[in-house]
């Protein structure tokens, strides 16, 4: 099969799936946080039905689950599992998105709606697919490639597979969930219920990136309480929690934050602040890929309450400390196989492997935490979580193909 039979498989899909509204809501206490993921996760039950899977399942929290069943002779062989996420980043809206699809990019400057531009000037990744197919934004909006490309490479998949029989496997389980953008951590989802001995995300950057390890990730919330009173009578007796949460953001080290770091350090991120004249709320996250420094910066926000408390006689700082997901490397080193394989399924395919330290987490961090090694693969997306992402259809097609030999090497086992 070329690759312009792939491409068929996974671009569709793709500008399909980006059309759909599945924004979630960072502070909503529910699952899924917005109504939309519920849209596109219907449409991909249908989808999958519809190419003969019987298994298929949409829980009440959101989450799809499929299960394509072994070929013959290989009911024994052990189970993989594929998984991407349904929703994409509030940062910038992904309401309403254009995708434009370039069938053999000039290699010019793209220019955008609300006067920004893809300049292959300043992006190296773009200069270099000169020539070759790439999506981007109207300028408006995100893309939504993060996942939207991960989901439309794992169906396109499934398709391939379910087209072609003779290709021996092993039982194969798919998962597409909902709120990894807002570090859910996969909330409701039945983790008993899954077979898979491993599982690959898709959520990824450039050809050949995979993701082995990932961040230690904590919230902090800080509440301030201070002391209203009529601001014609406050001298010496007003506590001013607004100006007690500033107090303390600004004593977070600007040399630790995600602006001034990268690689392995980790760093302090405050995240949203809220207040009125009694209380105030600051919300801070914490990363490392050491535990011991997400241990020190928890410590150092104690200490920040304190020096804040002593600012403020009278005034009260309550920090709670919410964990998020932890460094896959840890169980993922305990279950070389699992990224033996991905590896050995990139040789076969001559795409580099590229190993980095993913400066964030994905589903697949916890999943791992659960029991199920689950390292990340590369989806082709760039400048996510902006109005300036774009993805590669190239790269879309190779990621496609390393499920499809991820799936054979499994079945081999």
């Amino acid at each position: 099969m070329n690759n312009d039979e792939f491409a068929g498989l996974v671009v569709n899909r793709f500008l399909n799936y980006v059309q759909y509204w599945t924004t979630s809501a960072p502070h909503k206490n529910e699952t899924p946080s917005t109504a939309g993921q519920w849209d596109l996760a219907k449409a991909l039950v249908k989808e999958l039905q519809d190419l003969g899977i019987n298994n298929v399942e949409l829980t009440n929290h959101c989450y799809v689950i499929a299960r394509i069943a072994a070929t013959t002779g290989q009911e024994t062989r052990p189970c993989v599992g594929f998984m991407a996420h349904l929703d994409t980043a509030d940062d910038v809206s992904g309401k309403n998105v254009k995708p434009q699809l370039v069938h053999a990019y000039n290699g010019k400057r793209i220019d955008l709606a609300q006067g920004i531009a893809l300049d292959p000037a300043l992006d190296p990744d773009l200069a270099a697919h000169k020539g070759k197919a790439i999506i981007h934004t109207d300028g408006t909006t995100l893309l939504g490639a993060d996942d939207k490309a991960g989901i439309a490479e794992i169906m396109g998949a499934a398709e391939y597979l379910l087209h072609h029989p003779e290709i021996a496997h092993g039982p194969i389980e798919l998962f597409f969930t909902p709120d990894e953008e807002v570090g859910a951590g996969l909330v409701g989802f039945p983790v008993d219920q899954v077979k898979s001995a491993a599982c690959y995300t898709l959520d990824g950057g450039p050809l050949g990136m995979v993701d082995s390890e990932c961040f230690n990730a904590y919230e902090a919330h800080i509440e301030f309480v201070g002391k209203a009173i009529h601001l014609g009578t406050a001298r010496g007796r007003m506590l001013n929690p607004t100006i007690m949460a500033s107090t303390f953001a600004l004593m977070l080290p600007r040399a630790e934050s995600p602006e001034a770091t990268d690689g392995y350090y980790g760093y302090y991120c405050p995240m949203n602040i809220s207040a009125n004249m009694e209380t105030a709320s600051l919300q801070v996250y914490i990363r490392d890929f050491e535990r011991t420094g997400a241990e020190r910066r928890i410590a150092a926000l104690e200490t920040f309450a304190k020096a804040v408390e002593a600012q403020f006689p009278g005034g009260k700082v309550t920090v709670s400390i919410t964990p998020q997901y932890l460094n896959m490397k840890e169980k993922l080193d305990e279950k070389p196989e699992t990224m033996n394989i991905l590896k050995e399924a990139l040789l076969n395919l001559n795409i580099p492997c590229l190993q980095h330290p993913i400066r964030g987490g994905t589903d697949g961090s916890k999943l791992t935490q659960l029991g199920i090694p689950t390292p990340n693969i590369f989806t082709g997306g760039r400048n996510a979580h902006s109005r300036l992402e774009w993805a590669s259809v190239p790269d879309m097609i190779a990621a496609c193909k390393v499920v499809i030999e991820l799936v054979k090497l499994w079945g081999k086992r």
